[in-house]
C-alpha cells in the first residue's frame, strides 16, 4: 500500500504563554500543501522494518515513523510486523511538519490496513504522545490548532492558495528557538480570538510568526530570502513553523511559476511551488 504524506506550513503561529510543565500554549493556523514525503506499506509475520533510502535518516527507534508503528502494534496487541519504505521529499527540520505528517499517515494506515478499528479520538492520542503537530495530520487538511497542537478546529473558509517556499538548506532545532522566546511562565491562560480569511488578500495581511524573531535573528539570511519572495510577485511572505523555511503567498499560478523560476537563479537554496490541499 503506497501513501503520501503532506507537508504543512504555519499561516498563522501565535505563542500565547509558557506553561508550568515547559511547553508553550499556542494558537496556530496550519495548512497542508502537496508537496510530499511517499510512503510504501507491506504486511510482515514480526517485528518493524523501516527503509529511508538516500536520505540518511535513522531507521529504528530514533526515527518517529518506527516509534509510530511500535506504539499502534504495541497498544493494539496486534501479532504481525510491517515494512515500511519512506522516500523523503520533504525537507527535514525545515518547520514544515515532515516527519510528523510521515508517522500520522503511518498510524492512519497500519489503522486501515491491518483493519484494527482504532477510533479517531484514540489514534489522536497516540499522536499527540509521539509529536505535537501528528494530530494535525490525522484531522484535517487546514486547522486551527490550540494547546500545545492536541486541540483542533476546522479552518474551512481558507481559499486556495499558491506557494513558492525557499529552503536554504539547514536545519534549525524547534527546541532552541523555543528556549529563545522571552515568554514568562504563567499558569494564567490566554484568550485567542480567531481571525477570519475569505480571501488570499486577508491571508497575505494576516500572516503571522511569533518564532520569526527568534529563527531571523539566529539567521538573518532568511530575511532576504523573504524580501526576494516579495519582489517576485509574493502578496506577503512568512516563514513556517521555527524554520528555516519561508513561504510566499500568491494569487495565481503563473505568478507563483515566475517567481519560482526567479528564485532558482538567486542563490544557494531549495525552491518549491505548491499549492494548499482543500
Amino acid at each position: 500500500m503506497t501513501r503520501t504524506s503532506p507537508a504543512k506550513i504555519n499561516l498563522v503561529l501565535k505563542v500565547l504563554r509558557r506553561r508550568p510543565d515547559g511547553y508553550h500554549d499556542l494558537a496556530s493556523l496550519m495548512q497542508q500543501i502537496d508537496l510530499c514525503d511517499e510512503m510504501d506499506f507491506t504486511t510482515a509475520s514480526r517485528g518493524i522494518g523501516l527503509q529511508c533510502p538516500g536520505s540518511g535518516l535513522p531507521e529504528d527507534e530514533r526515527n518517529i515513523v518506527y516509534r509510530a508503528a511500535r506504539k499502534l502494534l504495541d497498544e493494539t496487541g496486534h501479532p504481525g510486523g510491517i515494512e515500511i519504505v519512506l522516500r523523503k521529499r520533504i525537507p527535514v527540520a525545515a518547520g514544515l511538519g515532515g516527519g510528523s505528517s510521515d508517522a500520522a499517515t503511518t498510524l492512519a494506515t497500519l489503522n486501515e490496513m491491518l483493519h484494527l478499528h482504532v477510533p479517531a479520538d484514540r489514534l489522536q492520542a497516540m499522536g499527540a504522545s509521539l509529536g505535537a503537530d501528528v494530530p494535525f495530520f490525522l484531522f484535517g487538511r487546514s486547522a486551527w490548532a490550540f494547546g500545545i497542537g492536541d486541540r483542533l478546529q476546522p479552518a474551512p473558509e481558507i481559499p486556495p492558495l499558491e506557494f513558492v517556499l525557499v529552503n536554504p538548506g539547514y536545519e534549525v532545532s524547534t527546541r532552541a528557538v523555543y528556549q529563545g522566546l522571552n515568554f514568562t511562565l504563567t499558569n494564567q491562560p490566554n484568550h485567542y480570538s480567531i481571525p477570519r480569511f475569505f480571501t488570499a488578500d486577508d491571508l497575505a495581511k494576516g500572516l503571522h510568526n511569533d518564532l520569526e524573531t527568534v529563527t531571523l535573528r539566529l539567521h538573518p539570511d532568511l530575511v532576504m530570502w523573504k524580501e526576494r519572495l516579495v519582489r517576485n510577485g509574493a502578496l506577503s511572505a512568512l516563514m513556517s513553523g521555527s524554520g528555516p523555511t519561508v513561504f510566499g503567498i500568491f494569487d495565481r499560478a503563473d505568478r507563483a511559476a515566475e517567481a519560482e523560476a526567479a528564485l532558482k537563479e538567486s542563490g544557494p537554496c531549495t525552491v518549491f511551488r505548491a499549492r494548499s490541499l482543500r
